[in-house]
This record gives structure tokens, C-alpha cells and sequence, in this order.
């Protein structure tokens, strides 16, 4: 498997490297925001756009590779939109069941403590 990508053409590896670097970037940035959000619909936005877009940079990788060795990568397509369709729905259905079971949130706190911090730094101007 390692000799089939190393008598790649340059660009198919650079392309492919690239799409794998900004699949993790985005996964990384999905995890970090869940980690760091405060209430359960921030920590939901994060994973489903971020990583959504993540795991489509890998299928894409996964894609690219299959067309440089000459198949159309069926299987990579259909993958990449059973998640772009299925993941806003997921999420859809989480955010509708927490306001059915009035799961606090907590984005009016963040937008005061956000207008506070503004407000300070336009009476130190």
C-alpha cells in the first residue's frame, strides 16, 4: 500500500496530503469546541459542522486516491452524502429534543459577558 502512494504523481500526493491536513484541522477544531463550549447547543454546533467537514476531508482524500488509480470511488461519494445529509438532521433532532426537555442554555450569559468585555475596552479608549 505504501509503494502505491510513493509512485503517485507529486501532484496526487500533494492533493491528497492537503485534503488529510485540512480534514484533521477541522476535526481538531469540531473536538476542541465541544470541549470548550459551555451549554449543550454550543457543544452541538461544533462536532456537526466542524467535524462533519473533517470526515468529508478525509472522504475526499479517500476519493482523490481512488481516481489516481483509476476507479471512481462509488463507495467514498456515497459515504460523504449519507453524512452531509444525516448529521444536520442528528443534530436537528438533539436541539429540538433539549428544548423539549428545556436543557438550560447559557448564550445569554456569553453574549452579556461578551458586551461586557466590549464595553470595557471602549471606556479605556
Amino acid at each position: 500500500m505504501l509503494n502505491d502512494l510513493q509512485n503517485l504523481h507529486l501532484a496526487w500526493q500533494i492533493a491528497i496530503a492537503a485534503a488529510l491536513v485540512v480534514a484533521g484541522v477541522f476535526s481538531i477544531l469540531g473536538s476542541v469546541g465541544m470541549l470548550r463550549f459551555p451549554d449543550f447547543f454550543m457543544r452541538l454546533h461544533a462536532p456537526t459542522k466542524a467535524t462533519t467537514l473533517g470526515v468529508g476531508g478525509a472522504l475526499v482524500a479517500s476519493m482523490m486516491l481512488a481516481w489516481s488509480r483509476g476507479s471512481f470511488g462509488v463507495q467514498e461519494l456515497l459515504i460523504t452524502l449519507f453524512l452531509f445529509i444525516t448529521a444536520p438532521v442528528s443534530a436537528s433532532l438533539l436541539a429540538k429534543a433539549a428544548l423539549h426537555l428545556e436543557v438550560p442554555c447559557q448564550a445569554h450569559k456569553v453574549a452579556q459577558s461578551s458586551k461586557d468585555h466590549l464595553d470595557q475596552g471602549v471606556d479605556k479608549v
